[in-house]
């Protein structure tokens, strides 16, 4: 099995500003793993808040390619339970490699990788369009720009209220309401209240990561359903998010890959929290990996590769809100 990795500088449409941070290019790596013919892909993005660069994945990765390289054909589980004590330090890399080798391996089989878990994806959910913090104008443009059912709105500013007010006068959408932990408990309380009249589904991540008292209060409390980001990175966060979140949001890169995210995934089930996935602003390489989980989903925010000014693959379709599948297999990516 041959190792390939490559850097991307991903180039957005728009300034995509969210509480903490704002960004103009999204640093990508993508994976390939080569054999008998057959490639398959993954991808990871950089982070500055999870302390991810491109450099590092490389480095880990590069660490490690003498094991890639040699192992035997074994199962996507095997596979990654193999990996992961050497890159157990860096579940971004860990993510990128788990999804290459899934792809590989399904396609080696002859199988879209839903059909290889047996998964059926009759109903699947829509995805939301990412609308980030801006001046009002620019956000309504944005809408204006791509008419969507469902839009994640992010907030974490002294005039969220009135942000919301103002775009619900120029769509029916449904709302979802994303603050990347830039709000307190009272205030998420009271924001609630106001945004349930305004069409909002749910909230996602409004507190900081580690404030699970203040979590604890909010669900007890809120008459929206709050669902978990920062605060469910990896397995053991989805059992402690029980009785303070009603569901969590599952990214491939923190928790390392579809592997443990079908873990996640079935064991929110089993607690009877809502499941989500989300992206990073991945390609259509980490998006079409995302798309084989649809079937196990209540929401999805999958829309990386509309966010970019140019994609670097093909993969799944989507359109207005609605994924379709690529007729290759594998999760059917090719680079451009």
């Amino acid at each position: 099995m041959e190792l390939i990795l490559r850097a991307y500088d991903l180039k957005l449409k728009h300034t995509f500003t969210i509480s903490r941070e704002s960004i103009d290019i999204q640093p990508s790596l993508i994976i390939e793993l080569r054999s008998e013919g057959f490639s398959g892909f993954g991808e990871a993005t950089s982070n500055p808040y999870y302390q991810i660069t491109i450099p590092k994945m490389i480095a880990d990765l590069e660490a490690v390619r003498f094991k890639i390289e040699n192992m035997p054909e074994v199962s996507p589980e095997l596979f990654w339970d193999t990996m992961y004590p050497f890159l157990q330090e860096d579940l971004f890399a860990l993510c990128a490699l788990d999804m290459a080798y899934h792809d590989l391996y399904a396609r080696k089989k002859g199988k879209k990788l839903y059909d290889l878990w047996q998964y059926s994806p009759e109903k699947n959910p829509l995805t939301n369009y990412t609308i980030g913090i801006d001046t009002i104008e620019k956000m309504v443009a944005k809408m204006k720009e791509l008419p969507w059912p469902i839009y994640k709105i992010k907030l974490g500013t002294k005039e969220d209220i009135a942000i919301v007010k103002a775009l619900r006068k120029h769509t029916e959408a449904i709302f979802r309401i994303d603050a990347n932990c830039g709000w307190g408990v009272e205030e998420t309380i009271k924001n609630a209240i106001e945004l349930q009249k305004l069409g909002v589904e749910f909230l996602e991540q409004p507190l900081k990561a580690e404030n699970w008292e203040g979590h604890s209060e909010v669900f007890k409390e809120s008459v929206l359903p709050i669902i978990a980001d920062e605060s469910c990175i990896v397995e053991e966060d989805v059992a402690k998010c029980y009785q303070h979140f009603h569901g969590v949001n599952i990214k491939l890169v923190k928790c390392g890959g579809l592997t443990p995210a079908r873990r996640m995934i079935q064991e929110a089930k089993t607690l009877g929290l809502k499941t989500m996935v989300g992206c990073m602003t991945e390609s259509s390489v980490g998006i079409s990996a995302i798309a084989h989980l649809l079937p196990q989903l209540d929401y999805v925010d999958m829309d990386g590769p509309l966010l970019l000014a140019e994609d670097i693959a093909h993969g799944v379709s989507i359109e207005n809100g609605k994924i379709g599948y690529s007729t290759l297999h594998g999760t059917g990516v090719i680079l451009k």
